[in-house]
């Protein structure tokens, strides 16, 4: 693939009171949209880091087989300190060099990272949507910011997840008895059609299958390994 066409690009070795401000101002151009095509690809994006360096890594799967297509991933120093709620700045350098070693961007990018359900309302998958004008959604493990009531334990069911008054994202239900997750828009999607999307994709376990394939692959397995074990 061609190098990718940035909007909005900013400066990524920043002091974190200057990437407070850039979240700020990249959350004003997140739009809440529905897709403008059907999806046929999905790609799961996950991060891995070790001895400091990081590892991106991106599994695309064919939306109707959930077939594998490509793979990529891209290492290199780990380019920001940890800090809560600033993981794009640390996360999304990596995941663009991987992202340019695919032949073509999947239809939707689904990251295990906050999407609006972030404090400014620009986590990671926001954050990587503005900057590509790409389809993203938030898929994440833990609750960063809001609130929300009990989630019924049936596979299929959410609640809002609300902060000041305002729908941030919902907690679903991927598997009865297991925790829920947190899906929140990254850009350019509703939140009803991210929920589908990741009670689509999670089709054995708590995490969209996209999202579990892009973990594995971010923790440098040797050449041998499946992605899909027997």
């Amino acid at each position: 693939m061609a190098p990718l066409t940035l909007h909005h690009a900013h400066p990524w070795h920043v002091a974190p009171e200057d990437a407070l401000r850039i979240q700020e101002q990249l959350s004003r151009h997140i739009r809440e949209e529905p897709l403008s095509h059907a999806i046929r690809t999905v790609g799961g994006v996950d991060v891995g880091v070790k001895d400091e360096r990081s590892r991106a890594a991106i599994v695309v799967v064919e939306y109707s087989t959930w077939r594998v297509m490509h793979t990529a991933t891209y290492e290199m120093a780990t380019p920001f300190p940890y800090i809560p709620g600033l993981l794009s700045f640390r996360e999304v350098p990596v995941i663009l060099g991987a992202l340019e070693r695919l032949p073509s961007l999947p239809d939707v990018l689904l990251c295990d990272a906050q999407g609006r359900a972030h404090p400014r309302r620009l986590g990671l998958a926001s954050h990587l949507g503005v900057l590509l004008d790409h389809p993203t959604v938030g898929c994440a493990k833990r609750r960063l910011t809001g609130h929300h009531p009990p989630v019924p334990n049936r596979r299929g069911a959410w609640v809002p997840l609300m902060d000041n008054g305002d729908v941030i994202g919902a907690v679903v239900r991927t598997r009865a008895g297991v925790k829920p997750v947190y899906v929140s828009v990254g850009h350019r999607i509703t939140l009803e059609e991210a929920i589908k999307l990741v009670l689509d994709t999670a089709t054995r376990y708590r995490l969209p299958d996209p999202i579990r394939l892009a973990h594995r692959l971010s923790q440098s397995p040797s050449p041998g390994d499946r992605l899909f074990p027997d």
